[in-house]
């Protein structure tokens, strides 16, 4: 099929009640298992790569599996730059075959976020790929970007119609209370905030940090706006999980294809029910 459009994707959730997860892309085992659930839950998927973990697969090889997966699939794929740091990163995966874009902006003063951000849509909308911005700080840890609790700060809503408005961003990633990484409690998210933001902006939400937050939470995301979520926590715990239960039950086991094969499915069953409690099943 090839790569899908990430603003027809998430306005269709948005319009009808769901939300696109995106999987965060971490090697081939990774990238097989989410897009094998999402076939067989007939299922949009968002493949996200962040910028550490191009670092490690490589550029070309990211997107090169990406595209192979995409061609391949029956169900509409995209490849999605997760946290791009600058222009020239985003220019980088623009011309390597990214189908999508986030720019992460969020730690500059609003108006140098604007400005940030509206370069990044100037250049992709050009070219017809879609961009993700982001206001205030989403706690925890992104790769090599740390955020203190103390200093991750919530979205203001007239600060988001501002940044959506001045650069015509396709979707809103608003700091409503979410984090990356595990969390140490239950997370408190700010749903009126998120309410004001959808009413204020009119463009799909993303809600960051996704792995952890409860069901009940997601649910009601979802009705306030949100139609995208981010995983990618739990899939590596689960990944890392099966993988040291096998090598704890065997010494002797050195075939990686049997030690990486059953981490594969232990994703699959993360995805599964993610895309479940999404709502995006049988909406291919």
């Amino acid at each position: 099929m090839g790569f899908a459009s990430f603003k027809e994707v998430l306005n269709d959730g948005l319009k009808n009640g769901y939300a696109v997860g995106q999987f965060n892309v971490n090697n081939l085992e990774f990238l097989q298992a989410i897009v094998e659930v999402a076939e067989e839950e007939r299922s949009p998927v968002i493949l996200g790569v962040s910028e550490g973990a191009m670092k490690y697969m490589g550029l070309e090889y990211t997107v090169a599996m990406a595209k192979a997966a995409a061609e391949k699939a029956s169900v509409p794929v995209i490849l999605h730059l997760d946290h791009g740091s600058s222009y020239q990163v985003v220019l980088k995966c623009i011309r390597a075959g990214f189908s999508s874009i986030m720019i992460d902006a969020s730690h500059y003063p609003l108006e140098e976020n604007i400005a940030k951000t509206k370069q990044v849509v100037d250049a992709c909308h050009v070219l017809g790929i879609d961009v993700e911005g982001e206001l205030g700080r989403i706690g925890g840890t992104e790769d090599d970007l740390t955020v203190d609790e103390r200093e991750a700060s919530l979205a203001v809503p007239e600060e988001a119609q501002r940044l959506v408005q001045e650069t015509g961003i396709d979707a809103l990633a608003p700091a409503i209370g979410s984090a990356h990484g595990p969390y140490k409690g239950k997370p408190e998210l700010a749903f009126d905030r998120l309410a004001k933001i959808r009413d204020l902006t009119g463009v799909p939400l993303v809600l960051h940090g996704g792995s952890g937050i409860p069901d009940e939470d997601i649910r009601k995301a979802i009705s306030l706006g949100v139609s995208k979520i981010n995983v990618n926590t739990e899939n590596q715990i689960a990944f890392t999980a099966k993988v040291r239960e096998i090598l704890n039950n065997d010494a002797k086991v050195y075939d990686p294809r049997k030690i990486l094969g059953p981490a594969r499915e232990a994703i699959k069953e993360v995805v599964r029910e993610k895309i479940r409690l999404f709502g995006s099943n049988n909406r291919a």
